[in-house]
């Protein structure tokens, strides 16, 4: 089929159709089905990206990929789908990816929340954070609702001229307000800045921001450190009380063949790890050491920074995030997943979003305060690339309720919450990158050696040798081989018919085989690779010449390898 544009955001039909045409145009590496409904009733769709030829996906490891689970980023819907494309139109020819859908699977839904994108996405265009169901309110509170109130297809601010109000025109820009002189004095006029909407029983002197009737964040409702509302805005009344989150959750767990994930929001443009919740010092030394070096992949593959949310992410220095998707993964299944924010317009404005002295990040700091000369370079930044659309001038308007206003601002549309369209493909494009390589970086399963040698008239000795050739080790992580979060390798053996067990096992548990990851780097002494990324098991068995003996090797990340032999005398 025809390349999708990547250009735009998709309505869930037109999402839903381009997912089929896919599957159709590549049936045998493509497979489109429902992990769940929505709210509303919506299929979540999934994609599973693999060679049927080469085995199904539930024998391969795989790597999971979910997008705008939040209402309004709707951006990761259209990373996911180019990540989806560049998979299938590349099989056959760029040698990593048929690699990659040979030998490991792809589970992809690019709109875990349908019910909100397509309300952001609709004639109706309101912005939520999450999910369309009511909740933990009722019913509207009074106060300040977000509203298009002029009808010009955008939600922008007001400001409202007021002696006591806390900003004032730049002296050079009139477009940027700054703050006023803590200590008074300075000239007005002076301002109020409203989120532009309309005020539901106004008093006509208090003005108050109503809470929004729709409260959940379904990336608070996973099962990990879940909180309750007044500890954790939007988590809902239990964990994966949400059907979208609940459907994300089975399909994971009934999947031990995950062996990473990435969750794609907006916006920032950097990738999260865990914990969200607590310090780098409580992860095992050398599950953080594997993800710092998968960070440092993911920075020069995308150029974004890979940090904590602990220690660069915090919304408030005394807050954690809680139950959110990463720390699930990494906390009860032991797999590595990451958090990436998709976009960022200072980044786009050379402003170096660093901490001084070596400190981490300010992601979360420069939203709280920053200097106005970030400001300045991002208006001249959306003049240049935007023309000017990304803050809108200053122009009167007569509110039903505040009378005479402005309206105009930043337009976060356009300039924040999703990247501009002629901009979007540009933006996306490294990230199937990183979804690709960090699916070939799991475990894999590969018979280094299966053998026999005829110890007597019908009695034979067999040896099966079992590899790891994966970057990562068989149980992922420490923490899932700590905690018992995943199986031991088993080796199957499986006799042909008349054939007798002499010593040996049928089902021998191997343990955990290691990868090549955080191998030390060579120095004087040489290096020490032990062989501990295989195993070796032998049986003896009586069985006739001619017969033939299949060995498979199990593991919950890897899924099932096989080899084969014809017991034939030397």
């Amino acid at each position: 089929m025809n390349k999708p544009a990547f250009d735009r955001f998709y309505r869930y039909a037109e999402l839903t159709d381009l997912l089929n045409a896919l599957a159709g145009a590549h049936p045998d590496l493509c497979a489109i089905t429902s992990i769940g409904r929505s709210h509303e009733g919506r299929e979540i769709w999934m994609a599973t990206l693999t060679s049927a030829k080469t085995g199904p996906a539930s024998d391969k490891p795989a790597f999971w990929v979910d997008a705008n689970i939040h209402a309004t980023e709707v951006s990761p819907s259209t990373c996911a789908l180019y990540a989806i494309y560049k998979a299938l139109s590349g099989y056959g020819s760029d040698a990593q990816l048929t690699r990659l859908l040979d030998t490991r699977a792809l589970y992809i839904v690019p709109r875990a929340n349908p019910d909100g994108a397509e309300l952001f996405l609709d004639e109706r265009h309101r912005r939520i954070r999450s999910s369309t169901r009511p909740y933990p309110l009722k019913e509207r509170q009074d106060g300040l609702h977000l509203a298009d109130i002029d009808g010009d297809g955008r939600i922008l601010s007001m400001r409202v001229r007021d002696p006591n109000g806390p900003w004032k025109a730049h002296p050079d820009d009139a477009r940027l307000l700054i703050a006023r002189d803590p200590a008074g004095g300075d000239s007005g006029p002076f301002y109020r800045i409203l989120p532009e909407g309309e005020i539901q029983n106004y008093d006509g002197v208090t003005i108050k921001l109503a809470r929004p009737l729709e409260g959940l964040d379904l990336n608070r409702n996973f099962p990990v450190e879940w909180a309750i509302e007044s500890e954790q805005p939007g988590a809902g009344p239990y964990p994966t009380s949400e059907p979208e989150v609940r459907a994300m959750v089975q399909f994971i767990v009934d999947h031990p063949n995950i062996t990473g994930a990435i969750t794609f929001h907006t916006y920032s443009g950097v990738y999260l790890r865990p914990y969200g919740t607590r310090a780098d010092d409580t992860i095992a030394t050398s599950d953080l050491w594997t993800m710092q070096e998968i960070g440092k992949t993911i920075t020069k593959l995308t150029g974004y920074p890979a940090v904590s949310v602990f220690h660069d992410f915090k919304y408030h220095p005394k807050e954690t995030i809680k139950g959110v998707f990463d720390d699930w993964l990494y906390d009860h299944l032991g797999v590595y997943a990451w958090t990436c924010e998709l976009w960022s317009p200072q980044r786009m404005a050379g402003i170096d979003m660093k901490k001084p002295n070596g400190g981490g990040y300010r992601f979360m700091d420069w939203f709280r305060q920053h200097d106005v000369e970030d400001d300045l370079k991002l208006l001249k930044w959306q003049d240049e690339a935007l023309g000017g659309r990304g803050f809108v001038a200053w122009q009167p308007f007569t509110h039903p309720q505040l009378g005479d206003v402005e309206l105009g601002g930043w337009d976060a549309e356009l300039m924040w919450r999703n990247p501009p369209s002629h901009l979007l493909e540009a933006e996306i494009a490294p990230h199937a990158d990183v979804i690709f390589w960090h699916a070939l970086i799991s475990p894999e399963l590969s018979f280094r050696e299966f053998s026999a040698k005829r110890v007597g008239d019908s009695a034979w000795h067999l040896q099966a040798v079992v590899e790891n050739t994966g970057w990562l080790p068989t149980s992922v992580s420490t923490r899932a081989a700590e905690k018992r979060l995943v199986q031991p390798l088993e080796l199957l053996l499986s006799l042909p018919e008349g054939a007798r067990l002499v010593s040996g096992e049928l089902k021998t548990a191997c343990g955990q085989l290691e990868g090549r990851a955080l191998k030390l780097t060579m120095g004087v002494w040489g290096g020490s690779d032990a062989s501990t990324d295989r195993v070796r098991v032998e049986w003896v068995l009586e069985a006739p010449a001619g017969a033939t003996v299949t060995v498979t090797a199990r593991h919950d990340r890897t899924g099932k390898t096989r080899a084969t032999l014809t017991l034939v005398p030397s």
